[in-house]
């Protein structure tokens, strides 16, 4: 069983996690705005630098679930110290890349230990905090995303003005190393353990899992990337090898993830909720940009700005989300953050359409506290829940829900968009049909939380046929 950390080393122990949390963030945000730089850099297409970024967000998804569960085998601070090193040492293999190629190949790795350091603070902080304060240290998780989110573009866009496309990766190795070493003088050295035997890990559910994840994203973004890939294929081979892990794990003595776990009801909708919730929020990123500009007429500027406010306002509200978790309980509050981002939807589809971008700004200060308040209760919920051999993997399916949800939201949704608006397309259509097929994608989206409500109240954690050891 795993020792509490002391008290007096809560602070710099939540510190260090939350650091890893904003590095794992600022890892995906700071790269967006060098794709331009990077493309006349290595005299490359626009679709050929959209891997740099592509490469890490893959990496991720496919890595998150196993990062959880090596956690769970060796311990969560030690995988956590080597994903901070994989993660730094990554780094400064990009920053010295000499092409394209190379560059691609650095984020994959760095993704690598971007899914450790996603998947380790979840469940680290049941042990560093008191079980009444879990759902703060949710909210401060959910507020370093936040930041890293907004931060990046505009930091990286100060670095390579100032030093080249380089400096982007040159910082983020100095943040890995230097949240390394907070890490390391925070955390309290562990228990020596048993060795693991390798036969521990499920190598064959870990392979077709990868193999799943792979074929999904493949499926999801290849076309915006120019690679001549069949998206039914991919995605025929990802059910395939569905098919045969549920198959691998339903017979394997030591599951990677077991298929009663998943069967659960509260595990099954906590898992579900959050990957609509993700879907949803997603088409906000890629959805929104196409009403401002072709519905309202904003230009570049104007446009990020608007856009801007969202990741500003889960910065603000993550916190007090947390608070209010440990305030009025998980449940209650994942229910509240329901109904307050279902209705911040029905007011993004309607209030912009009369009242512009004040509406526009309106909707989206309604809707993303009640991100914040659904992220920290559900996962409150669940690390809460969770047995402690299992909260490593279950930190990862938590992250691997959201990372496929973002993955769905932005293939589904703009396509969902595109359908509606009709064959002429963006650019022939009048500000009314934009401004329709906008409308008609954010109360799809409402539908879908709609959906999400009743898998809440259907999968309460009272229901739940897991207990907190």
């Amino acid at each position: 069983m795993a020792t509490p950390f002391p008290r007096k080393k809560t602070p710099p122990v939540l510190a260090a996690l939350a650091g890893a949390t904003l590095l794992a963030s600022l890892g995906v945000s700071i790269v967006t705005v060098a794709l331009p730089t990077l493309a006349q850099a290595f005299s490359a297409s626009v679709p050929s630098v959209q891997w740099v970024v592509l490469a890490y967000l893959i990496s991720i998804t496919v890595m998150i679930v196993l990062a959880g569960k090596l956690g769970d085998l060796y311990g969560h601070g030690r995988v956590l110290m080597a994903g901070l090193i994989v993660f730094a040492a990554a780094s400064l293999f990009c920053a010295a890349a000499p092409t394209l190629g190379a560059l691609v190949a650095g984020r994959a790795i760095q993704g690598v230990g971007g899914a450790i350091l996603m998947a380790q603070p979840l469940s680290m902080a049941r042990e560093a905090v008191a079980q009444d304060r879990i759902g703060s240290a949710m909210g401060l998780f959910g507020t370093m995303s936040a930041i890293g989110t907004a931060l990046g573009p505009s930091l990286g866009g100060v670095l390579i003005a100032a030093w080249g496309w380089r400096s982007a990766f040159v910082l983020l190795a100095c943040l890995g190393a230097s949240t390394g070493a907070l890490a390391l003088w925070a955390i309290p050295a562990p228990a020596p353990r048993q060795p693991v035997p390798a036969r521990s890990l499920d190598w064959p559910g870990a392979v077709l899992l990868v193999m799943m994840l792979v074929f999904y994203a493949l499926a999801t973004v290849g076309g915006r990337t120019g690679m001549a890939l069949d998206p039914g294929l991919l995605a025929a081979l990802g059910v395939a090898a569905l098919g045969l892990f549920i198959l691998v794990e339903s017979r394997s003595a030591l599951p990677l993830v077991p298929i009663a776990l998943l069967r659960d009801r509260f595990t099954g909708a906590s898992l579900a909720m959050n990957l609509l919730m993700s879907t949803v929020m997603m088409a906000a990123l890629v959805v929104g940009p196409f009403f401002l500009a072709f519905g309202l007429g904003l230009n570049e500027v104007l446009t990020g700005l608007v856009m801007a406010v969202g990741p500003l306002v889960a910065a603000i509200s993550g916190i007090p989300a947390g608070r209010m978790t440990d305030r009025l309980g998980a449940p209650r509050t994942l229910l509240l953050g329901l109904l307050q981002t279902a209705a911040g939807l029905v007011c993004l589809a309607v209030l912009p359409r009369f009242l512009g971008v004040a509406g526009y700004v309106a909707a989206l200060t309604l809707l993303t506290p009640g991100f914040q308040l659904f992220l920290a209760a559900n996962n409150t919920a669940v690390m809460l829940g969770a047995a402690e051999a299992q909260r490593g993997m279950l930190s990862g399916l938590l992250g691997l829900s959201r990372n496929l949800g973002f993955m769905t939201g932005a293939s589904a949704m703009p396509s969902l968009f595109a359908a509606v608006l009709g064959p002429q397309g963006i650019g022939e259509a009048t500000a009314q049909d934009v401004g329709g097929a906008f409308t008609a994608t954010f109360l799809a989206g409402a539908g879908l939380i709609a959906f999400a409500i009743v898998l809440a109240i259907g999968g309460r954690p009272g229901q739940s046929c897991r207990q907190a050891p």
